[in-house]
């Protein structure tokens, strides 16, 4: 039986003078001028919505761009950084910062791009530490290296994964055969598929399973 799917109608947007969602610590208008004026044409763009801007910078600027924000601003506070998939052709991944300033309540939000055959960012982790894991995270599931870090290694993934499962391309079941599981017993062999049944396959259920004999 086919399941009914139910569009949610998409809203008209509204201008941030008129949205109840916007806050007073994302209004950085001076913050932004700030990197315009130090950084001219490495902030590529800005952008605002529901009262949040974001500022795009230039890769090979992002490194003095964080350490102006945190030493001359007062952004000392890195609460995320991840990647994006945009799955386009022209500046493909995305990198983004979201940065705070504790003691002036504001935030930021910055953004690189880069492309798929060069999807490469220097790391920030001489900036902030915080920055290790997060960029390790994102190198593991994008593929996207980070200059300059100090132990850049996969984290959830083997070394000799060959594929990177954030990426759009990637299959939401994975793929057969590229991450063998272990065992259900000792005597038993690796499990290929961890999807067998979605791949048409029946797998023993678990209270079908030889008892081992170690």
């Amino acid at each position: 039986m086919a399941l009914k799917f139910h569009f949610t109608p998409a809203d008209t947007p509204r201008g941030d003078e008129t949205n109840p969602h916007a806050k007073a610590t994302t209004e950085v208008a001076d913050t932004v001028q700030a990197l315009r004026e130090a950084f001219g044409p490495a902030v590529q763009d800005h952008l605002t919505y529901a009262g949040e801007h974001t500022v795009y910078i230039a890769a090979e600027q992002i490194v003095a761009v964080c350490r102006y924000l945190k030493e001359d601003l007062g952004y000392s506070y890195l609460v995320d950084l991840g990647g994006v998939d945009r799955f386009v052709e022209d500046g493909r991944f995305e990198v983004y910062y979201n940065l705070v300033n504790v003691a002036g309540r504001q935030r930021i939000r910055l953004k690189v791009r880069v492309e798929e055959d060069a999807a490469t960012v220097p790391s920030v982790t001489g900036i902030f530490k915080a920055a290790d894991w997060n960029e390790r995270e994102c190198f593991d599931m994008l593929g996207i290296t980070f200059a300059g870090h100090p132990d850049l290694r996969r984290m959830y993934m083997p070394e000799d994964f060959a594929y990177y499962p954030q990426r759009k391309e990637f299959p939401l079941l994975g793929i057969p055969g590229s991450l063998p599981l272990p065992p259900q017993t000792p005597e038993g062999s690796l499990t290929m598929d961890p999807y067998a049944a979605a791949h048409g396959q029946k797998p023993v259920k678990s209270y079908e399973e030889p008892r081992s004999s170690k």
